[in-house]
């Protein structure tokens, strides 16, 4: 069952991590201007306070999200999962998640709520209840629900209010914030601001934990902008690599989120 929770974690990219690079060693590469943002009004600051504002306004609003999601999982003990998801999601509500393991059979069903989380095994007939504050416990990340909406939907994450570098290049712009819980590196097309790499350390250095997120394959889905390819690197003890194809990828149409308890499944903790 705990295999089945990393993976559900791995899906709404939340996991242990590890430390790479210094911060200030990402944001220098040779080709670009790096300018710290101080003072709050000189030029500089004033068009990153713009550039974030505008990044913020193009985040993906909905009611409701579906997509099927083709997902390979490895990681360094030899683990290695490629299976089919089929999620779907209603604004503040709820996350319905069905795992589809090999011979297109139903492996798992999970439905995640703002205060739960259930979880039906279907090959091993048991069922899982717990609160929505364990994902925080077993991934040790605080976040909230709407934050698990913005992981799935590809809205950038920790956009904390003060920026501390940002580095321009020909195409593109990178932004450095400092955050209660993370340094975030965020890097954004300079025309589109469509968000194409994410990178967030852990402010407590003996953590030593990263994420790497990679965002690509941008389609139009009328107003929205929607990244259908997702690469994320995840370490801390373990590393962890996960790429995600979404597919059939709906916004605000009608949905449901089937969810029975056979009488026959075993309750575990």
């Amino acid at each position: 069952m705990r295999s089945v929770i990393i993976i559900i974690c791995s899906l709404v990219l939340l996991a242990s991590c590890r430390s790479t690079r210094k911060l200030t060693t990402v944001i220098s590469p040779k080709d670009s201007v790096v300018t710290v943002v101080n003072p709050y009004d000189s030029d500089s600051a004033k068009f990153v306070r713009a550039s974030m504002q505008k990044i913020k306004d193009r985040q993906i609003q909905f009611k409701t999200f579906s997509s099927k999601i083709k997902v390979d999982y490895n990681d360094d003990k030899n683990r290695k999962f490629d299976f089919n998801t089929f999620f779907r999601m209603q604004k503040d509500s709820a996350m319905w998640i069905s795992i589809v393991a090999a011979l297109n059979i139903e492996a798992f069903r999970v439905l995640i709520r703002p205060d739960s989380i259930i979880i039906l095994d279907k090959l091993n007939r048991t069922v899982q209840r717990k609160p929505f504050s364990y994902l925080q416990v077993i991934t040790k990340v605080p976040f909230d629900y709407q934050t698990l909406e913005n992981l799935i939907l590809g809205n950038p994450i920790y956009l904390d209010k003060e920026v501390m570098a940002f580095a321009e290049k020909a195409e593109t712009l990178s932004f450095s914030t400092v955050g209660e819980a993370f340094k975030h590196f965020l890097t954004v097309g300079k025309n589109d601001l469509n968000v194409l790499f994410s990178k967030l350390d852990d402010i407590d250095v003996t953590r030593s934990r990263t994420a790497n997120l990679s965002y690509a394959g941008y389609i139009s889905l009328g107003d929205r902008v929607f990244a259908e390819q997702r690469k994320i690197d995840l370490a801390e003890k373990t590393q962890i690599q996960i790429a995600l194809d979404f597919k059939q990828v709906e916004f605000d149409k009608p949905i449901s989120f089937p969810f029975s308890i056979p009488k026959n499944y075993k309750v575990i903790n």
